[in-house]
């Protein structure tokens, strides 16, 4: 494994940065970043140099090329052991050589052997990507700069031994600089761009607000990832960008064609999508992996990643549905596994699960995934539970290709859905495996907080299956459509999808398409019409050189030219710690829940709504059970003074209101209205579910 990115000598030690120029340009749900680094040989004598490059797993290189004083070589593709040959034979006869190449264990790491770099020269790298943006729970798509293009700085004399803990210093002593600017346009209004890191104002280029850039404000303390959130207005209309012809090109040829990338992000109606399946197999695979001790983010009072891990354990078990089927297994160098076979969801297999959440800790030494997927696709599928797999970790293996080349081959059997856990998670493996298996991948970074994106991800788990999918394409006769990536086969609420197809023939006008889709034997929902940016050159069209062309059409994919903190709030105690923790009402209260849905009218309870024995049994309607006051309490002071949180608890409020419906009880709306008047709120019991 790389220890170093950016360049490097062939020991592994970094060649003096001095500056760093990004460009990203954004076409909707898809950006091209374009990035200039400039280094510096300060020794006295010559370096052969390395540059390294972890990629984002969903990018594509379109454009590579270095510069040594006056010489400059642009990268072009070939076979990989030609291309070595011809390196090495320009090496040995004394010329200038680059070789660009992908690594061996991982898709998401490229090394470039610059060759010989003389004493006092500088070197100018430039590379452009295309990646596909993340959709994140609220809507917002995400662009994450990689870390050569944000290298993090450490004064040699901080003593931090390697720590994990990076300290921020005056901008003025970091060595090297970064500059960056994004061009952003969209068939639809842009509502606003946000960033973890200080941005100037957002600048709209045009009244219809579809067209504005931003920069990274002066001053970045090279401490953290530097994330944008895009937002765009009626984010769910289904849209269409056309890149037009390179006029150089063959009509008829890769890229002598026009080619349309058609961005579907449907929102169901809550009728359908309110169902939620009570059958299924969920596996969840916990790293225990040393690193995940560290914090959470590198701000004051971070919570540990393995507390944060246990503390989403305790939501998803309080969230199944009965009649499901579950096991949670932890993985290092070795892996351990809650029960021997996945067990029945029922009070005693939650409450046994929940008490080896309490002692999970991340002392199973590296991060080994092979072994433990090879152990669960070893075990047959139960019938009528459908597998479901959710992978959590906060590193990268050193076998990523063998691990989603496994993934891929098991793919028919289980979805996966993926979660990056801070800033050392590799993309290839979080974002190929969930691709690999049909499901969906979320990174955890900067201070964000795990639980609301694992909820997501549970509702895309629960939701029925959107399937028998066809998108028909309404274009002229003399023009054929060709697609370029695999069909759509499955579609979640709040999962976004893209088409990606060559048209061919007379293009005058842009198609229009309708995706129809069937949900569990409903009548077929329609989206129809895109609204289609205009398509003229590459430039006028906002497309970097070969962009799409990157993404699809290349036979080789890889290489192809308000939430509340958790500082200290928890409900898991540390073994570590002597004093007391404080403890979080609102997992206080989830810990309390039972496994059908309800909650027991007992001291605990009282304690979390702040609240006496007494005082909570005083107001019981006389014929209602206590077990349903319980309930119904637990419910309005969700509703009342928690909702800010409501994906986090949602799937086992839904639970509880199951579970009072089942027991028929005459004087719902008594009880509700005693609840609020107990606790102070004002909580309709239609906003209930009741």
């Amino acid at each position: 494994m790389v220890n170093c990115c950016g360049l490097v000598t062939v020991k592994n030690e970094p060649v003096p940065l001095k500056s760093i120029v990004v460009e990203v340009s954004v076409q909707g749900h898809v950006a091209t970043v374009s990035s200039t680094l400039q280094y510096e040989n300060q020794e006295q004598s010559p370096l052969e140099a390395i540059f390294v490059f972890p990629l984002p797993g969903e990018a594509a290189v379109c454009r590579f090329s270095a510069k040594i004083g006056q010489t400059e070589v642009v990268a072009e593709v070939q076979e990989k052991q030609k291309a070595q040959e011809q390196y090495d034979d320009a090496l040995s006869s004394g010329q200038q050589a680059f070789l660009l190449e992908e690594s061996d264990e991982s898709p998401d790491v490229f090394k470039l052997s610059v060759g010989s770099l003389p004493p006092g020269e500088k070197a100018s790298v430039s590379l452009d990507y295309v990646t596909e943006l993340a959709v994140q729970a609220d809507d917002g798509l995400r662009l994450c700069l990689p870390a050569v293009l944000n290298p993090r700085y450490q004064p040699q004399d901080s003593g931090s031994g390697g720590s994990a803990q990076l300290s921020s210093v005056p901008a003025g002593s970091v060595p090297y600089s970064l500059s960056l600017r994004a061009h952003v346009s969209s068939p639809h209004p842009i509502s606003r761009v946000e960033s973890n890191c200080p941005l100037d104002p957002l600048n709209y280029l045009n009244t219809e607000k579809t067209q504005a850039t931003v920069s990274l404000a002066a001053g970045h303390q090279f401490d953290r990832d530097v994330e944008l959130l895009l937002y765009y207005k009626d984010t769910h209309q289904p849209t269409a960008i056309v890149e037009a012809a390179q006029a150089s090109a063959k009509p008829g040829s890769l890229m002598g064609d026009p080619v349309v990338m058609l961005s579907l992000y449907p929102e169901f109606p809550k009728d359908v999508m309110s169902s939620m399946t009570s059958h299924g197999e969920f596996l969840f695979v916990v790293d225990r992996s040393g690193s995940m001790e560290c914090p959470m983010h590198l701000g004051s009072g971070s919570q540990d990643r393995i507390s944060s891990a246990r503390e989403t354990l305790l939501l998803l078990l309080k969230s199944l549905p009965m009649g499901c089927y579950f096991n949670i297994i932890g993985f290092g160098s070795s892996y351990e596994s809650f029960f021997p076979k996945s067990v029945e969801y029922s009070q005693k297999t939650m409450d046994e699960a929940l008490q080896k959440v309490k002692g999970m800790r991340a002392d199973l030494g590296g991060t080994e995934i092979l072994q433990p997927l090879k152990h669960i696709y070893s075990q047959p599928c139960l019938p009528d539970q459908p597998r479901q797999l959710f992978l959590f970790t906060d590193g990268e293996v050193g076998n990523t290709k063998e691990v989603l080349d496994l993934v891929k081959t098991n793919a028919g059997s289980h979805r996966c859905f993926s979660f990056g856990i801070g800033e050392g998670a590799s993309t290839a493996l979080i974002s190929g495996v969930a691709k690999q298996a049909r499901g969906h991948a979320q990174f955890i970074t900067g201070q964000d907080r795990m639980q609301p994106k694992v909820m997501q991800s549970l509702r895309f788990a629960l939701q029925p299956a959107v399937v028998d999918i066809s998108v028909k394409w309404n274009v002229p006769k003399e023009v054929s459509v060709t697609l370029l990536s695999p069909p759509i086969r499955v579609v979640f609420q709040g999962q976004r999808a893209l088409l990606y197809a060559q048209l061919t023939g007379e293009v005058r006008t842009l198609p229009s398409t309708v995706m129809n889709v069937n949900i569990n034997d409903r009548p077929q929902a329609g989206c129809s019409n895109p609204n289609p940016i205009p398509g003229g050159g590459r430039e006028g069209a906002g497309w970097s050189e070969q962009c799409l062309y990157c993404l699809h059409r290349c036979p080789q994919r890889r290489w192809r030219g308000p939430a509340r903190t958790a500082a200290t709030q928890t409900y898991f105690d540390s073994p570590a710690s002597t004093s007391k923790p404080v403890r979080d009402p609102l997992l206080q209260l989830i810990s309390l829940q039972k496994a059908s849905g309800s909650w027991v009218l007992e001291a605990a309870l009282a304690e979390v709504l702040v609240k006496t024995e007494e005082e909570v049994s005083k107001p019981k309607p006389a014929q209602v059970d206590q077990e349903v006051w319980a309930t119904v309490l637990a419910l309005v002071w969700l509703y009342g003074f928690k909702m800010e949180a409501q994906e986090e608890w949602q799937f086992l409020a839904m639970k509880a209101v199951s579970w009072i419906q089942a027991q028929k009880v005459a004087s719902v709306s008594e009880c509700v209205q005693a609840g609020n008047t107990l606790l102070g709120c004002q909580v309709q019991k239609d906003t209930l579910g009741l």
